[in-house]
Formats: C-alpha cells, structure tokens, sequence
C-alpha cells in the first residue's frame, strides 16, 4: 500500500508540473492612437500581467515594418507579475495606418499579435487634430491622467502633448499636485503655435492608500492663472492589492469574480434623464470575495451595491444609474471601478456608453 500511495503523490506531481504553464494577459490587443503629427515619433505601450502558474518568458517580439522599433521586458516574468512591450512608430509616411506587433513566448505554441492603428497629419497648426482638448488656448491630447494596476514601489509616467495655439509664450505648468506626484514640462517655455509635453510621475510610495485615489490637478493657461472647472483635470490611481503575502490555503481556494456585464449601453437619454442598469456579481470560488474598494469617475453615474462580502456560489446587485443632466459637465469616461481580493480579477473595470438626444 505504501508503494502505490507513493507511486499515486509522484503520478499527481508529475501531472502538476505539466499542468503547470504561464499564461499572458494584455490590458487591450488594440489600440487606436488617434492623430499623429508628421515625423514625430510615438510610442505605443502593451501592459500584460503572467495570469498563469508558471514564469512567463517573451523570447522574441516582431513588428511588421521598418518603420518600427519593439523593445519588451526582458527577464522571465514571475507569476502574477506584470510586463510591458513597447513599439516606437517612426511618423515618416502620411496617411491612415494599421501597424502589428507579433509576440513570441512560453504562453503559446504560435505567435500572439498586437495591433494599433491611427493617422499621421503634416498640418502641425491645426492642432485640433491632434491635441482635441482645449482649455482656453491651450490644447492638450489627454482631460484625464490615469494610472491603471500599478503596485506598491512602481513609478509609472504618464505623458501629456500640450499645444500653445495663443500669439504669446507659453509655460505649461500643472497647478495644486499632491504629494504622489510631480510633473516636467519639456520645453519649458512654448512659443506661439509650438507643441511640448507635460510628463507626470507617479511615486506609488506616497499614495495613501490601496484601492483607487481619485484627485483633481488644474492646467494653467496663462500667467497668474486661477484653479476652476474650466481647467480641472481629474487623476485616478488604481493600487492592486499585494497578493504576495497569501497563506498556501489562501492561494489554493482563492475567490472568483464573474460579472454579467462588463460594458453598459445607455442610448438615447432625454436631457434631464435618470436611468438605470443592474450588473450582478458573482463570487464562483472557494472563499468570501471582498470589494474592496468600488467608484465612479464622473459626477454623472451613481452606484449602489447591496453588499460588499460574496459567499462562495453567492450574488450581489450593483445598481448603475446615469444622470443624464451632468454628462456634458463630467470629464473623462464615464465607468464604474472596482478593486477586489480575487487575485486573478483585483481591478475590475465598467465602461459606460451614455448618449444624450436633443
């Protein structure tokens, strides 16, 4: 009996181990990068997370012209770890353009493709094209800054195109950060009709918080400028969980978030509409899961949920409702956000699709 019980632990093991292998999750496999100026160079970034059981390990990334240059995290990446990929596109020729990006690794026996698309002008006064936000005479690419899954030690960049379409020098300068972040302008001084950039970094050490830090930084348009709703950029900061501390029972019987929805339509709304959806969550693993942190990004959604603890093989209700009166005064995308204890699932994310009628 002894025999055959050893014979059955090392039969389980090897089937373990060739059970065992990575698997790799992007954040999107496309992208859409909008209007691009005419031999500026742009990079395009690919977020991945190793959501199997196994290092993950990128032997190879291709591009499909020479018009590209790619560059991806080198070192084998740790299960539950994250990766980046990155593709630099050139700007030379005018015109629409769709651009892959073929990754080779561990995860899969034939290659993976990324693709991002968009469309290089030469008309580099006609920043309405490629800056289509406006804040007096100042126009940017970007009305919100967002910091998506990023850990505890992590100092990520975000990167905004400022333009000065004014007769007068300018000087970028983002007015009221907190202390987790800071900002560079390069040039310092844009002269009439110019084009820089804002760099913001985010110091995760600062962050007060797991969960989602919301604030509001303000762009300054001119000299003296004051801080109002006409120049507000609103910040969201997504801190997962660190999972690194669970017990061995906590990572063999972890919860399962499952969502019945995911994206949320709202066609047609009346000016002065209330509407809602329902979104039900579904725990389907072995232990309670938690929501751990839920909010909305705009002052037109409101979200109720009935409870924050799931049972295992239980349910509970988020109620979304849109406000249709506050849609044109909300910057950024309207979504629901939730940070969970589900270690394959932490960030949850609803996207919602209002449309106001006259």
């Amino acid at each position: 009996m002894k025999r055959i019980y050893s014979l059955l632990c090392v039969l389980f093991a090897v089937a373990m181990c060739v059970n065992a292998q990575p698997q790799i999750s992007f954040d999107s496999k496309s992208k859409d990068i909008g209007y691009i100026l005419w031999r500026n160079p742009v990079t395009v970034k690919y977020s991945f997370t190793n959501t199997g059981d196994k290092p993950l390990v990128i032997s190879n990334v291709t591009v499909s012209c020479g018009c590209m240059q790619a560059d991806w995290t080198k070192e084998p990446v740790a299960v539950g770890a994250k990766g980046e990929i990155t593709a630099v596109f050139d700007a030379e020729a005018i015109g629409k353009f769709y651009k892959e990006v073929g990754v080779y690794c561990n995860a899969s026996n034939i290659p993976l493709y990324l693709d991002f698309t968009g469309e290089v002008t030469a008309d580099s006064k006609d920043y309405a094209f490629t800056h289509k936000y406006s804040y007096g005479a100042v126009r940017t690419n970007e009305d919100e800054i967002v910091f998506d899954d990023v850990n505890k030690g992590d100092k990520p960049q975000f990167e905004i195109l400022v333009a000065n379409t004014s007769n007068k020098a300018y000087s970028p300068v983002l007015m009221h950060l907190p202390p987790y972040l800071s900002a560079k302008a390069e040039p310092e001084v844009l002269g009439s009709q110019k084009n820089g950039k804002i760099t913001v970094t985010l110091n995760t050490e600062k962050l007060p918080k797991l969960g989602i830090t919301r604030t509001t930084v303000f762009l300054s348009r001119f000299m003296g400028d004051k801080v109002s709703s006409e120049n507000e950029i609103p910040v969201s900061v997504v801190l997962l969980p660190d999972f690194s501390v669970q017990t061995e029972f906590q990572k063999n019987n972890p919860p399962v978030a499952e969502i019945s929805s995911k994206v949320l339509e709202f066609p047609g709304l009346k000016s002065r509409q209330k509407k809602s959806q329902t979104v039900i969550i579904t725990n389907k693993g072995n232990s309670n899961l938690e929501i751990l942190d839920l909010q909305v990004f705009t002052m037109a959604l409101n979200v109720k949920l009935n409870k924050h603890i799931i049972k295992p093989g239980e349910s509970a209700k988020m109620k979304v409702t849109v406000l249709a009166s506050n849609l044109s005064r909300s910057k950024g995308k309207p979504r629901v956000l939730m940070i969970t204890n589900d270690p394959k699932n932490p960030k949850i994310t609803i996207n919602v699709n209002a449309q106001v009628v006259k």
